[in-house]
């Protein structure tokens, strides 16, 4: 028993270590740091890129925000990668304006094929192009985007991060939940690291990369989480991503519980494959570049799946020192809570602080941020449910909301 209780105490200093540096570095986004200079002072060619598989009702959409982008017309070009469609995906987006490109390959299907696909293609024609930007075909573009990525491109960064707003995060719950998620993530994580020049994580949509970045190989991503592994990747290299809170691309989240499950599952899995793939390099890296950045990282991707399962094991010892009769049940409760109540209702705390911060109206969101617990919550099942099944196959997230980009309420000022 008294091994069972040393173990339960460095359980214990370990998840608080980690918790209370986590929220060292979170109060960094309450610091307001001078822009930086310019590097050269140019305006980039951009490609924007749109991966699409089946989205004819939403694109047309987001070809039409990304044409009224505040941005010389000719210094950025819309292509969109019909991505396996069965629909008329290719004909609207065509009809809209964007340059199509087919693709068909029943075997790969995620967005990082899809990239793989066309930008080795843009490789190999040697496009004259200084960067490219991803959207999802859902999404709508703020008219200042390629202005504002322009900017960071200047000033001498290379893989950039945009603001991730919603679309509809009243719509229900569900949608409430990804919005409070978002809005504290990128206040607490993104904005927090940039800040201390640490390194932001590109976010799935949304985002700049310098075209030299990528060459002579193309996007090699190999997870469900493209997204995640492309900045990993950035990170074991020893450089950091760029926050641009002023590029703003907003994004429609599912009402579906169902499609909600299945997306934050795939999500939940990919990440796990990158602890797989790249929790050995990032230690590695850690030992090479010796860089709080780089440790930083490291704690990014210990801080998913194996805290979790830190966090089980913690209350299964509990469990079993009650059974033992060397716990009583008030202690047990106890231990129980100190586990729940920052879990459950610590969120609702954040996410309510982040709204005041960056001036977001609350109102609206009052019954999001009560049933935010609950959508935390299902998102540690999911957690749980995925350390024995895990499906890795893609599943399309219907996006059937016709919002254009006027109606989208104007976004108040950002930190």
């Amino acid at each position: 028993m008294e091994y069972l209780y040393i173990l339960k105490q460095a359980l214990m200093y370990v998840l608080i270590v980690f918790w209370c540096y986590q929220m060292v570095v979170s109060l960094c986004s309450l610091v307001k740091l001078k822009d930086k200079k310019y590097i050269v002072n140019k305006k980039h060619k951009f490609m924007a890129i749109i991966p699409a598989h089946n989205e004819e009702t939403v694109i047309s959409n987001l070809i039409e925000s990304l044409k009224k982008q505040n941005y010389d017309k000719k210094l950025y070009d819309i292509y969109v990668i019909a991505d396996n469609c069965t629909d008329a995906t290719a004909e609207v987006a065509k009809n809209a304006g964007a340059i199509v490109y087919k693709r068909f390959d029943s075997e790969h299907q995620t967005k990082g094929y899809a990239l793989q696909w066309f930008l080795k293609q843009k490789i190999k024609e040697n496009a004259d192009y200084d960067a490219f930007c991803v959207f999802d075909a859902d999404n709508i573009v703020d008219q200042n985007f390629l202005v504002n990525m322009n900017k960071k491109l200047c000033q001498g960064e290379d893989v950039v991060q945009g603001y991730r707003d919603i679309k509809n995060p009243t719509d229900n719950w569900i949608t409430a939940g990804y919005a409070l998620f978002y809005w504290t993530m990128h206040r607490f994580y993104h904005l927090a690291r940039y800040n201390i020049g640490l390194s932001p994580l590109l976010n799935g949509t949304g985002f700049m990369v310098r075209f030299d970045v990528i060459k002579p190989n193309g996007w090699e991503t190999e997870t469900l989480t493209e997204d995640i592994e492309f900045s990993l990747k950035r990170i074991i290299q020893g450089k950091k991503l760029g926050w641009a809170t002023d590029a703003i691309v907003y994004d429609e989240q599912p009402t579906s519980f169902k499609q909600s499950w299945s997306q934050r599952s795939r999500w939940t899995v990919g990440h796990m494959q990158c602890i797989k793939i790249y929790t050995g390099q990032l230690f590695k890296a850690v030992k090479e570049h010796k860089t709080l950045m780089n440790f930083d990282g490291l704690l990014y991707i210990v801080g998913t799946t194996p805290m979790f399962v830190l966090t089980l094991v913690l209350l299964f010892v509990n469990a079993i020192m009650y059974s033992a009769e060397a716990m009583t049940g008030l202690d047990l409760m106890i231990n129980v809570l100190n586990y729940l109540i920052p879990t459950l209702l610590l969120p609702i705390v954040t996410a309510l602080a982040v709204m005041i911060l960056d001036k977001k109206p609350i109102k609206p969101m009052i019954k999001g941020l009560i049933f935010y617990p609950a959508f935390m919550g299902t998102w540690i099942i999911i957690n749980l449910k995925c350390l024995f099944k895990r499906e890795t196959k893609w599943e399309k997230i219907e996006h059937v909301r016709d919002i254009k980009i006027a109606e989208v309420e104007e976004v108040p000022e950002k930190i």
